[in-house]
């Protein structure tokens, strides 16, 4: 199927092949697995996917402390990684994940409430 890694193709190969942008970082959807509920988007440069997929913790780049973070290393809100995908442009990851807690760091369960636009 296209846009995701087939048995023919290591999760390497898939993140090289990545389109990451001028600074090197791909933006990355986390996802409740069984849910569907879309809880945030942030950032991964290719070591950061690499992490995520060895440990199966999310594993972001922080573009403002300009270091790694593993969601819900200090405040105990884990993404626990089920399943991670890329879209058909190469240019997007989707991470299905089991969250504790909040995703947001404002503390609401999805970085996407209160403000809808249209």
């Amino acid at each position: 199927m296209e846009g995701q890694q087939t048995s023919d193709q290591t999760s390497d190969d898939a993140i090289a092949d990545l389109k990451y942008n001028a600074d090197g970082l791909v933006p990355v959807i986390a996802q409740q697995h069984d849910s569907g509920e879309v809880l945030m988007l942030a950032w991964m440069n290719a070591e950061a996917l690499r992490r995520t997929i060895a440990t199966r913790k999310a594993t972001y780049w922080s573009r403002s402390r300009g270091e790694y973070w593993v969601k819900g290393e200090t405040s105990g809100h884990h993404q626990a990684v089920k399943s991670v995908s890329i879209d058909c442009d190469g240019d997007t990851v989707l991470l299905q994940v089991e969250q504790t807690g909040p995703a947001c760091h404002t503390g609401t369960r999805t970085c996407f409430t209160g403000r809808q636009i249209a």
